[in-house]
């Protein structure tokens, strides 16, 4: 559970609010349409909050569910906390400084990684997102964005650095676990000194407590990633979702038998990558070349 609520992001304190919502009614032995009928609201509603999908949560309607299920004062007090932080802040991705350079599609990805326990991603092509230096960043936005504004190309290089601050928060980091192919490490974007700086960012990130990362050698032939990159969340109390990106846009996918298969493709590459000490030795090893 967050234990401050002030610290936490709308986003998770919606997340946790919902949980123990559902907690607290499934304690109290009731069913969604009997609390409905008893809220007088929309079986809706009643779904959104306890899957935490309102951007913002009436301390009214917690005080009024609270109610219904016997809540102690302490629990409840928790709860409208929760439903403040939803009142008085805004998710970062909502701000007008990054809202017009996000995508619809992405601020839902966004959601979900604000939200998510752990997050395992592979990536064939790219540093993972997470883990990229600004100066990276901004050169794959100038390859991918040719002709955008400068100050459009700053603002999508800060929303990838915001992204990776969910690797440092109090309330819980982000355990990453990346696996990268080895071309990530030779790939120059943007030039050899901007590659060099990334390659040693990496390896300082490497040793990041929430992180571990590992790098699938060429040696190791054909695997289970050569289908392209892909990005598993796991999230509290809910089976995990795939993200996929590609030139089209992207997809999330929460199919059971899609996930699995995911799920058993990062799992090979786990055993054909190398562990992450001799990933660094990789990674540090690249730095000398570039």
């Amino acid at each position: 559970m967050i234990t401050d609520a002030e610290a936490a992001t709308p986003a998770l304190c919606r997340l946790q609010l919902g949980r123990e919502l559902k907690r607290l009614r499934q304690d109290a032995n009731l069913t969604s349409t009997q609390v409905v009928r008893k809220l007088m609201c929309s079986p809706s509603k009643l779904t959104r909050l306890e899957h935490g999908e309102n951007a913002v949560v009436e301390p009214a309607d917690v005080i009024a569910l609270c109610t219904i299920y016997g809540a102690d004062p302490e629990m409840r007090a928790i709860l409208l906390g929760y439903a403040a932080v939803t009142k008085t802040k805004k998710d970062w991705w909502q701000s007008p400084e990054y809202r017009p350079v996000i995508a619809p599609s992405f601020k839902a990805y966004l959601a979900l990684e604000a939200t998510a326990e752990a997050l395992h991603n592979y990536e064939a092509e790219f540093v993972p997102g997470l883990l990229q230096s600004d100066e990276y960043v901004r050169a794959i936005h100038q390859r991918a964005h040719e002709g955008l504004p400068a100050d459009e190309i700053d603002r999508l290089v800060a929303v990838r650095m915001t992204r990776q601050e969910a690797l440092h928060r109090a309330a819980g980091p982000l355990k990453f676990a990346a696996i990268i192919s080895e071309a990530v490490l030779y790939r120059q974007v943007g030039g050899a000194p901007v590659m060099r700086a990334q390659i040693e960012h990496l390896a300082e990130m490497a040793t990041h407590p929430a992180v571990v990362l590992q790098v699938v050698p060429f040696k190791v032939g054909a695997h289970a990633g050569m289908n392209g990159a892909f990005t598993m969340l796991r999230l509290p109390d809910a089976q995990p979702i795939v993200y996929l990106e590609n030139l089209d846009g992207a997809s999330v996918t929460r199919r059971r038998t899609n996930v699995q298969l995911y799920e058993a493709a990062f799992n090979d590459l786990q055993i054909l990558a190398v562990g992450p000490h001799e990933s660094l030795g990789m990674i540090r090893k690249a730095i000398k070349e570039h």
